[in-house]
């Protein structure tokens, strides 16, 4: 009778019983045996939590266990990152982190409850974004803005009579807002919500004048016609808006290279297994890459990445060092 191979499970678990195999060496090539938390340290409806749960949904496909986004907002990121950072170093617990959490917030906040290097394993960078400058259509309309001049000059003519919505402080939300303010000399009254949605919410029923939106969780409501897109914040155009101009392009000599784009990744705790860490990126890489993600991350504003977690980690580090001086200039500082 021909011999039939083990399946690889019971292969692998004879490998451990033998002593042939260490149990966490196992124990990582069975990851995951139960479902994996992505935490979102933002409310649900914004970018971080669109971009989350699309991901979530491809590597639920790829790992057959469910990968359950989680959202934990607060203090501008920091209370959903902390867990993360804080969790058991076993690959149940991921971050989807942003610029706010990963290199803005060291800078804004006094103390800190983490460190963005220390504590956490970078995995992938999922996406870059632009944000977007909107504000309420019909607002604008009675107020007369076409455009960034137009909403620069009726600013300042009525100083500290408007206010700027973000999904919380130290988010890229927040600081394009703050750079804008400090880069025009118009004032605006800063309003934290605990994410995008509910500071969009509030922008689109009249409560809100402006706001420096991520594209993706911005661009329903701009085709809808309930806001209006006055510039985007990146270098160049972005292809899901080509029509929009940039700030700079928009705002003058004011304005002169403004930029204020925004990112996701995935992150782990320190310490988690790089075996664990490497599938999650190929993993998360390989979604990205198809035709189909591609274009629907593209259609809402988002550039699509999955770099390697030596390049994620890399790029992190120039982004700190990026936004420390913007931080200081803006003058935000949260104690």
């Amino acid at each position: 009778m021909a011999s039939r191979s083990l399946p690889r499970r019971t292969l692998l678990a004879s490998l451990v019983l033998a002593g042939l195999m260490p149990l966490s060496s196992f124990a990582q090539s069975n990851w995951p045996t139960r479902p994996v938390r992505v935490i979102v340290p933002f409310a649900a409806g914004g970018t971080t939590d669109i971009l989350a749960r699309v991901v979530a949904q491809e590597l639920t496909r790829s790992f057959g266990q469910t990968f359950i986004v989680d959202n934990k907002p607060g203090a501008g990121g920091n209370i959903g990152a902390d867990l993360v950072a804080k969790a058991p170093a076993d690959g149940y617990t991921l971050l989807m982190g942003t610029v706010g959490t990963q290199a803005i917030n060291k800078w804004l906040y006094a103390k800190m409850p983490f460190d963005p290097q220390k504590d956490f394993q970078p995995v992938t960078l999922v996406a870059g974004v632009p944000n977007v400058m909107v504000v309420n259509t019909q607002k604008a309309s009675e107020r007369h803005i076409a455009n960034v001049q137009d909403f620069i000059r009726y600013a300042k003519a009525n100083p500290g009579k408007l206010n700027m919505a973000s999904s919380g402080n130290g988010t890229s939300i927040h600081l394009a807002g703050e750079l804008f303010k400090t880069m025009t000399g118009v004032y605006m009254t800063h309003f934290p919500f605990q994410g995008s949605n509910p500071a969009l919410l509030s922008l689109m029923s009249g409560d809100m004048d402006v706001m420096f939106d991520n594209l993706p969780s911005a661009m329903p409501h701009i085709k809808g016609g309930k806001l209006k897109a006055l510039a985007v914040t990146s270098a160049t155009r972005s292809a899901a808006l080509p029509d929009v101009p940039t700030v700079e392009e928009a705002g003058g000599p004011a304005l002169k290279g403004f930029e204020a784009s925004s990112w996701f990744g995935l992150l782990a705790p320190a310490g988690t297994p790089m075996a664990i860490v490497n599938r999650v990126q190929q993993e998360t890489a390989k979604a990205l890459a198809t035709p189909e993600m591609k274009e629907r991350l593209l259609a809402q504003g988002a550039i699509p990445s999955g770099n390697t977690p030596a390049q994620f980690g890399q790029f992190i580090d120039r982004e700190l060092k990026k936004w420390r001086p913007v931080v200081q200039a803006s003058g935000a500082k949260i104690d």
